[in-house]
């Protein structure tokens, strides 16, 4: 809300962060329902209490109405709303992009495993310190017990 009550380039930054996390948001509620092996049991089991679909129908409903709030526009030719169902129609998701990501292959997957391991390996020696110290405490109070 900030950056859209901004200066012209903050409302374009926000109107750029739209852009780009447009779909990728759509993504995140998982592959449509009828392509997503788990959803149908989780909601018979109760552990979902809405589908994939109808959550991102409803995150579709809102964001279009906060968007033009804004003075934003969602980055989708396709969308438009549906007199007839009463919700707003978007475009075809690309779950290609969706299925790489998860597979591992995303843009930034090597960054993020580099960084992991980068993070362990400088961490051995913080992982060497507390084995050292809980040994010392633990041969401390064995020898205070015998």
């Amino acid at each position: 809300m900030t950056l859209c009550n901004g200066s012209k380039e903050q409302k374009e930054m926000a109107q750029d962060a739209l852009n780009r996390w447009w779909w990728p948001s759509l993504m995140m509620f998982g592959p449509n329902d009828d392509e997503s092996p788990n959803s149908k049991q989780s909601m018979e089991w109760k552990i979902k209490r809405f589908s994939n679909d109808d959550l991102r129908q409803k995150f579709v409903d809102v964001t279009v109405e906060q968007a033009k709030h804004l003075g934003i526009s969602i980055p989708d030719p396709d969308l438009q709303f549906n007199e007839e169902t009463g919700h707003y129609d978007f475009g075809e998701i690309n779950w290609d992009e969706f299925w790489n990501v998860v597979k591992g292959n995303g843009p930034c997957n090597k960054d993020r495993i580099r960084a992991r391991q980068k993070a362990y390996d400088g961490g051995q020696w913080v992982r060497e310190a507390a084995m050292a110290y809980s040994e010392k405490k633990s041969k401390s109070k064995s020898e205070k017990v015998a």
